[in-house]
């Protein structure tokens, strides 16, 4: 892992609790995802807090975790969402990347059913990026009213 990328995911992390300490809902407006480890943290910190989480524009990566430690019920998209999943990967010490296969099938375990069916009929999790949007997010999450 390079240090550079997990101090910016630790850091967008922590800037996103900081930025709703006491508000009733944590808004997601555009992340690009980056390191597991602060993603985590941070949606078992939504979790536990009980705050609902509203998906207001790209949620890419990492950031579609949310969906695995958040419950449903506490989830809203607007017309702006877009989930983005691809398969896990770590990068070595020259900055290459290379697949982790047994990652990607404990992460699409966690989502829940309907985002793991609609992953798999659109041929599983791999280094493309699937787009999750419009109708067929709706069909799954309910719009924040």
């Amino acid at each position: 892992m390079r240090r550079a990328a997990f101090v910016e995911s630790a850091m967008l992390a922590a800037a996103l609790l900081a930025a709703t300490p006491a508000l009733a809902e944590i808004r997601i407006i555009q992340s690009p995802g980056g390191q597991v480890g602060p993603f985590l943290e941070l949606f078992e910190r939504v979790r536990e807090s009980g705050e609902r989480v509203v998906i207001d524009g790209p949620c890419l990566s990492a950031c579609t975790l949310v969906l695995s430690l958040v419950p449903g019920e506490r989830i809203c998209v607007t017309r702006r969402a877009v989930f983005g999943f691809h398969a896990a990967r770590s990068v070595d010490r020259r900055g290459r990347f290379y697949a982790e296969p047994e990652a990607s099938e404990a992460v699409l375990a966690a989502y829940p059913a309907p985002v793991r069916d609609w992953i798999r009929s659109r041929g599983g999790l791999s280094s493309r990026l699937l787009l999750l949007k419009g109708r067929e997010l709706a069909a799954i999450y309910p719009r924040c009213s």
